[in-house]
């Protein structure tokens, strides 16, 4: 039986870098954190850093996030709620309200990047400015970037140019199901040019727009394209990149498409002769036809001849360049290239960039030199993985890696870079969270709580371990909380609830036994003797598979290895510890048994429930090696010394707790 066992651990471990970055998408600047923002993505960053820091020390592991300072959706937000009388201040002031309570919210659910930045605020904001211009004179030194005149909405009344979400109308994407198109994206991302979007009205006056020419900088996106597929080839091999990453970015690695209503087939065959070269594809049972392109200007044109004759059409995924720049005040200092003056960066591209610049913030901040950010972003030895919602992949799985690669030294581009270039990040993408079984977003019609009115009624262990149980690495799940749900009867079960129940209830009550024994048999010195081999075999068990699902972002399966090793433990428990029936050298080789589960399990745990493991370590009196992954599979004994004395636990205390709501709940019942 032994070598059974043995053989299993031979199985080949995971392998994790010698260093990491760990982002979280960084939330916008223009209001509090909604619960999906936390449990969509960042309780799940802030679990893998922990995780890595446990697993290969936490001096080796850098967690940023921050808030996303410039951007129209921030500077209408502070107008409108300035013109509503429901803020005063200037827009830097509303930004940084904004930050200090996502800040607040973060430190309430535990969530601990290493720095939590803002992109306008100190101290990342010069160093992030400073870097943005290097970036992009980068890439236009390397020939990256492409002036092109494309035509802005212009308010006529307010005499403004409209940027973002200051122009509001439908996505003009085929099978788009967003509701809300801005100036050049909807709010699941898709790109477009601004005169594609399909009846845009300003949210300055409410009249419809005009268009003007303006000229921005671009980035030359569609020259890689090739290389974008062979990155997808890769990523198609490997088992830690979930299938909506390249299946997404494959969408929008296709040949340029327009999607005309069947309607109009005959008026388009009277222009087809003055239209670019293109190729009619024939889709008898659908309610439009497809014309297909070679190259997107070819594309273009035709959309310009079809729109002069009325016809109504909508665009196919694909490729289009990268708009760098806009003509916003609140942004981020544009280089001054071929005197293009009064620029500023558009919000997306310098938000991709902005967990470089907080790196190199944070390292200067603690003390080292700002050019280590190299070692973390630029080295074979180290790894980035970016947490993101897979609304947000066009722009951290296409625009991010595509500039990524044009920063490369030399004529010849790879998408698997050499050692000191930036490296191609692992790309962590969720599926929805939904609420109450309809998408969440704080502009769409369904409301989602704010992360922090949760705790009122939920801890925040309690809803990170549900969060973490959803599956979302592979479908969008709904979020049911029962004080939110109008359908939930009074005697239904609180799906929240009963996920914490495990740690709440039979964790507690592993611990709480094995201490009260400890103190009442041994006088609270803990047994200095080497667990059975069994015992032994089963916790190595839990921590290879755990290692597994983990290396592979599966927390739901984590959380599945963690409740079937408690509930083994427990059962071992109920039917072992008889404390009247054992001999006290009986006693002891169980209590030995019982503490080390209740060790293999802390660990396996403080990635997700860090409260309540931390108060467990105090009370065992043991240092913070006790995490190292180092050490995983020795006993409780190897941190310390003979006679060990835990803590004196007091009666009924608790490491993980229902909420008092809930106490009070149980009362009324």
């Amino acid at each position: 039986m032994q070598d059974k066992n043995k053989k299993s651990f031979e199985i080949p471990r995971p392998k994790f870098p010698k260093r990491a970055v760990v982002t979280g998408g960084m939330p916008y600047g223009n209001k509090e954190l909604h619960f999906g923002h936390v449990g969509g993505m960042l309780v799940f960053a802030d679990t893998y850093a922990r995780f890595l820091r446990d697993r290969i020390g936490k001096e080796n592991v850098i967690f940023v996030s921050g808030t996303d300072c410039y951007g129209s959706p921030i500077a209408e937000s502070w107008r409108q709620k300035c013109a509503k009388g429901e803020f005063e201040g200037s827009l830097v002031d509303f930004v940084e309200r904004n930050h200090k309570k996502q800040k607040e919210t973060l430190d309430s659910y535990a969530i601990s990047p290493n720095f939590f930045g803002a992109s306008g605020l100190d101290p990342a904001k010069d160093v992030h400015a400073k870097y943005t211009l290097e970036f992009l004179q980068s890439l236009y030194d390397k020939g990256q970037l492409e002036r092109i005149t494309t035509m802005q909405f212009f308010d006529e009344k307010a005499g403004v140019f409209l940027n973002g979400r200051q122009v509001i109308g439908k996505c003009p994407v085929e099978g788009c199901t967003s509701e809300k198109g801005y100036a050049d994206e909807c709010d699941l991302g898709h790109q477009y040019m601004p005169e594609n979007l399909l009846n845009p009205v300003s949210t300055f006056t409410g009249e419809t727009p005009t268009m003007k020419p303006v000229t921005n900088w671009y980035f030359k996106l569609r020259n890689y394209e090739n290389l974008l597929k062979d990155w997808v080839i890769e990523m198609q091999k490997r088992k830690d990149v979930r299938p909506v990453v390249h299946k997404t970015i494959s969408e929008f690695l296709k040949p340029p498409v327009i999607y005309v209503k069947r309607e109009f087939e005959e008026k388009y065959f009277e222009l087809r002769e003055n239209m670019p070269k293109h190729e009619y594809l024939e889709e008898k049972k659908k309610p439009s036809f497809t014309i297909e392109f070679k190259t997107l200007s070819d594309c273009d044109e035709a959309c310009k001849i079809l729109t002069e004759n009325q016809i109504r059409y909508r665009t196919g995924k694909t490729l289009v360049p990268f708009r760098l720049t806009g003509n916003i005040e609140w942004g981020v200092p544009a280089p001054n290239l071929e005197d293009s003056e009064g620029l500023t960066v558009w919000v997306w591209p310098e938000s991709l960039w902005a967990p470089i610049s907080f790196t190199k913030t944070y390292l200067e901040k603690e003390g080292h030199n700002s050019d280590e950010w190299k070692d973390y972003w630029c080295s074979k030895e180290s790894t980035v993985y970016q947490f993101i919602g897979q609304d947000n992949i066009y722009f951290y799985g296409i625009a991010e890696p595509a500039m990524w690669m044009a920063q490369q030294s030399g004529d010849e581009k790879t998408c698997d870079p050499a050692d000191g270039e930036l490296q191609l990040p692992v790309i962590v993408a969720n599926h929805h969270i939904l609420f109450l079984d309809k998408k969440a977003s704080s502009s769409s019609a369904v409301k989602p709580p704010m992360a922090d009115d949760l705790l009122n009624y939920y801890t925040s262990e309690q809803l990170r371990m549900h969060w973490l149980g959803l599956g979302l690495g592979q479908r969008s799940v709904s979020f049911m909380p029962k004080p939110y749900n109008p359908d939930a009867k009074p005697e239904d079960a609180d799906p929240v609830v009963k996920d914490g129940l495990l740690l709440s209830n039979v964790y507690n009550r592993i611990i709480r036994t094995a201490f009260y024994t400890t103190q009442k048999e041994l006088d609270g010195v803990m047994p200095d003797i080497k667990p059975e081999e069994n015992i032994i075999a089963d916790a190595k068990k839990a921590v290879l598979e755990y290692e597994r699902h983990m290396s592979k972002f599966a927390f739901h399966q984590c959380t599945y290895v963690l409740d079937s090793y408690i509930r083994n433990a427990s059962k071992y428990m109920s039917k072992t510890l008889k404390p009247d029936m054992l001999s006290k050298d009986e006693l002891s080789q169980i209590l030995a048994n019982l503490f080390h589960m209740i060790r293999t399990t802390a660990i396996l745990l403080h990635p997700m429930a860090p409260i309540g493991t931390e108060k467990l370590r105090e009370y065992l009196q043991v240092d913070e090696r006790f995490w190292s992954w180092d050490t995983i599979f020795e006993p409780l004994t190897y941190f310390t010394e003979k006679n060990h004395k835990l803590k004196f636990l007091p009666p009924r205390t608790d490491f993980f707790t229902r909420h008092e709501s809930q106490f009070v709940q149980i009362k009324e019942n």
